[in-house]
């Protein structure tokens, strides 16, 4: 694989896990967005400012300067001070658009580049890993939240339960492909 194609699916696997995000807010009221189990626990709301810090302090000017800016407040990112669903929606949006524009600026070349987070240098393609790492981590979290407070209601954002078999059935009918999974989506969605 290029660096270039590496690049092209590190970007499609970010998207996939955006929307995965963008699906569950769908599925939630407003107060279930900010709704914390217990006060060890993290409500929706604060896990999306948490990534919005985490993006914007990693990727600004992340070709010149620490992912870990002096002015991020990282234990301010774990206060549920969001408080509309629209606040929410422009972090959440706000970061997102933070990681894709600093992944656009990169070429071919620079995924050997040494940048550094907290004074660890890392490639640039290593920096790409942790956070390909991290945030599906966060995603995750935001999806279990969700199904737990839909319950009955959740719509499944992968295969349902008890449809393995149809859902193979339909893949193996179909010839075989290379493609990203995520191209899929994106079929369904046009």
């Amino acid at each position: 694989m290029s660096n270039l194609q590496y690049l092209l699916s590190a970007k499609k696997e970010f998207e996939y896990y955006k929307l995965l995000g963008e699906k569950t807010f769908g599925q939630l009221t407003d107060d279930q967005l900010f709704n914390q189990f217990n006060g060890e626990s993290n409500s929706i709301a604060t896990i999306v400012k948490h990534l919005w810090g985490n993006m914007l302090s990693r990727w600004i000017d992340f070709l010149t300067t620490d992912g870990e800016k002096e002015w991020r407040k990282r234990d301010e990112e774990f206060e549920n001070d969001i408080s509309t669903r629209q606040e929410l929606l422009e972090k959440w949006e706000e970061g997102w658009s933070c990681l894709f524009n600093a992944l656009n600026s990169i070429s071919d070349s620079d995924l050997s580049k040494v940048i550094y987070i907290r004074n660890q240098g890392y490639t640039i393609l290593e920096a790409i890993n942790r956070q390909l790492s991290h945030y599906p981590y966060h995603i995750g979290q935001i999806v279990f939240i969700g199904k737990m407070l839909s319950d009955k209601n959740w719509n499944s954002l992968s295969i349902p339960k008890g449809g393995s078999k149809e859902y193979n059935q339909d893949k193996f009918s179909k010839p075989k492909t290379n493609q990203h999974f995520t191209d899929e989506l994106s079929n369904k969605n046009t």
